[in-house]
């Protein structure tokens, strides 16, 4: 599904649709997690190194690009299997109405997970961890739904915010000794704030383009009718 979807709500109900939106989702979190449990065997052995390198150093300007990295690291195995549990289901729902605006979301939050991070941890401290795309794609779900007036997802949303209300305790000061509320209150800000700045612009229904002199061409030419209308479907399909 691409960002503005004017076949509106109608759409989201349609069942090969939500397979086809699942399928997508899911391909896209395997990949993320896939690299995700990837980095951190090479971290592991090289006795996180990356971490110390690539993680964000609280107020040292020269750590800001490490904004890139330091979501996709963490300290050990116990700190990556805490993560990877909901980072994928919260990851997948967040990701199910489309790959592109799943990638914007990604960018958001983590820029302003990670900037809060920066500005309101320790000196000197180096932050490393999915946890604050948890909160991103957390917020994000809760609120899709009601922006996009979308009852598949806001009824999601609902359910999501009833069963998982107790994480926000950790995103505040002091709740959590050890652990960066900064970043999970970032993430949670830049979720919300992804559910407002991608949500679903063309619900008004859209008139079907009349078909062109070159789409209904065939003779002689090997174009076969529709083509180009199935092409964009597929793409579609896949996000993009």
């Amino acid at each position: 599904m691409s960002l503005n979807d004017p076949s509106g709500s109608s759409s989201a109900l349609d069942p090969a649709r939500m397979i086809a939106d699942a399928r997508r989702a899911l391909f896209t979190m395997t990949g993320v997690m896939a690299v995700i449990w990837l980095l951190q065997l090479v971290n592991w052995l090289d006795d996180y190194g990356l971490s110390k390198e690539y993680g964000l150093r609280a107020q040292e300007l020269g750590s800001l690009p490490n904004i890139v990295t330091s979501p996709l690291l963490h300290w050990n195995w116990a700190h990556l299997e805490a993560n990877s549990g909901p980072l994928f289901v919260f990851g997948f729902l967040a990701a199910f109405r489309g790959v592109k605006k799943f990638l914007g979301l990604t960018a958001l939050v983590a820029v302003v997970s990670e900037l809060t991070a920066w500005v309101f941890d320790k000196p000197n401290s180096v932050g490393v961890g999915a946890s604050g795309m948890v909160f991103g794609y957390f917020g994000y779900v809760v609120l899709r739904g009601i922006f996009d007036r979308n009852p598949v997802d806001t009824l999601i949303g609902v359910v999501l915010g009833a069963s998982y209300a107790y994480m926000v305790t950790s995103a505040l000061p002091g709740t959590a000794p050890g652990i960066s509320w900064a970043a999970h209150l970032g993430g949670l800000v830049g979720g919300l704030a992804g559910a407002w700045i991608f949500r679903n612009r063309g619900q008004g229904a859209a008139a079907a383009k009349p078909a062109t002199a070159r789409d209904t061409k065939t003779a002689g030419t090997g174009i076969v009718p529709g083509s180009r209308a199935d092409l964009l479907k597929e793409l579609d399909d896949f996000g993009l």
